[in-house]
């Protein structure tokens, strides 16, 4: 993934006002995305000793150390969105002993995650399981890699979270929105409006199973006021460091503290 040019940062920063800043700072973006979502309606409570595991595709994946396992560990969370958040986690909940894994696999789909769910999931007994997953469900077949329809995801995803409920019927969901940003690289029109059928079954699919929703692509839509998607995304789907912080305090709003 490329990194912004230098000159689009010094611009950036030159035209950005201190006062402008502040009202679109990473809380405030978060704040009203939320909002604007409901995000608000649901909240995860984190008991002492909670096992919390990150699961998706690449974005969650982020570089992960796949040979280390073990709760906590730097090169076993990558560096994105989970290695952020479990970073944040650790820093403001000292006392609760969390233990945080990241099983993301980079270009996952649903009945992907589905074929690894029993060692990477069900084994490790989450209380708290965080998913990520849809863009590829979407991508491969735009590129015909795959033959999946917006009905296989649907009925997939919906098949993997009832199996999970089954084995483990305390854990807390929480399921992020599929998003594409819209004119940076990858991200095309051909992506709209069939793409936005995902992201409202991942919707639809949070609600059935009563899981906390973070709307991504509200917030990345609204941090586009600040800053261009570039910024954000080096191309239309993996986030750039900017990205992945905004993630992370988006996963936080959630936790209720």
């Amino acid at each position: 993934m490329e990194q912004q040019p230098n000159s689009n940062r010094r611009n950036f920063i030159r035209n950005v006002s201190l006062g402008s800043l502040a009202a679109l700072s990473l809380p405030n973006i978060v704040s009203a995305a939320s909002s604007e979502m409901k995000a608000h309606a649901k909240k995860v409570t984190l008991k002492k000793d909670a096992v919390i595991l990150f699961q998706g595709d690449s974005i969650t994946d982020a570089g992960r150390k796949r040979d280390q396992s073990e709760a906590n560990n730097t090169s076993a969370l990558g560096n994105g969105y989970a290695y952020l958040t479990a970073a944040a986690l650790l820093k403001e909940f000292p006392g609760k002993n969390l233990k945080i894994y990241n099983k993301g696999i980079s270009g996952n789909k649903v009945y992907q995650l589905a074929e690894r769910w029993d060692t990477d999931c069900l084994q490790i007994k989450p209380d708290v399981l965080s998913i990520l997953i849809g863009v590829n469900d979407y991508w491969h077949m735009l590129n015909g890699n795959y033959s999946g329809t917006i009905k296989t995801y649907r009925d997939d995803f919906t098949a993997l979270l009832e199996r999970t409920k089954q084995q483990l019927p305390d854990v807390q969901l929480i399921i992020g929105e599929p998003f594409a940003v819209k004119g940076v690289k990858a991200v095309d029109d051909r992506w709209f409006p069939a793409f936005d059928e995902y992201r409202a079954a991942a919707r639809e699919i949070a609600t059935k199973f009563n899981a906390a929703f973070i709307p991504y692509q509200a917030i990345y839509d609204k941090a586009q006021q600040s800053a261009p998607g570039s910024y954000w995304t080096g191309d239309g789907v993996h986030p750039a460091i900017a990205g992945a912080s905004l993630m992370a305090a988006s996963w936080m709003d959630v936790i209720r503290k």
